[in-house]
């Protein structure tokens, strides 16, 4: 194994890590997402706790109905006339997720699409995340925490890691610890 390669524990343990600096609320989102993005289980049965969260479980739904799609049209190089396909999709379902106000950051939507998309997004999601969070659709100061939480770094990195992820967050049954003993 080369030494720039992280064991895939390791890879796992760093995700795991990351995924457990978020918010309850954004950890809940990121695991219902990935539910209806990769089609896991029925996500109104497992995340409504009232109608009006059963309403937005089925928009979101209707949303990633596109995850096909995208996944489908993330271009193999950096060209303009690739761009297109992809861009307008994706900025679209991006718009939606941050107008939810679960996703505070970049790190967490970089962590959700990462997983719904695959590696192969990473070099676009700046640009997605940055157009669907200048949109009017979102308060003037969320417009700016979300654009203030993109890093100089992620904005302009040179390249981007083809690494997939190992770390897949799921809904987790609380155990009784007076029957489980």
């Amino acid at each position: 194994m080369s030494t720039r390669t992280q064991p895939s524990g390791a890879v796992a343990l760093a995700e795991m890590k990351e995924f457990a600096s978020f918010a309850k609320g954004t950890q809940r989102y990121i695991r219902r997402s990935l539910d209806i993005g990769l089609g896991r289980r029925d996500a109104v049965k497992r995340w409504s706790r009232d109608p009006g969260e059963a309403v937005g479980i089925r928009a979101q739904e209707k949303i990633y109905g596109r995850l096909d799609l995208i996944r489908a049209s993330v271009p193999d190089d950096s060209g303009i006339d690739a761009m297109e396909p992809l861009m307008a999709p994706l900025i679209t379902m991006t718009a939606f997720d941050l107008g939810q106000d679960r996703l505070p950051c970049f790190a967490s939507y970089r962590f959700l699409y990462e997983r719904l998309i695959g590696a192969h997004v990473r070099p676009w999601l700046p640009g997605a995340f940055c157009a669907a969070a200048a949109l009017p659709h979102l308060h003037p100061d969320r417009r700016r925490g979300l654009l203030q939480s993109i890093s100089e770094a992620a904005a302009t990195a040179p390249g981007w890691s083809n690494r997939e992820p190992v770390f897949f967050p799921e809904w987790v049954e609380k155990v009784d610890m007076t029957v489980a003993g």
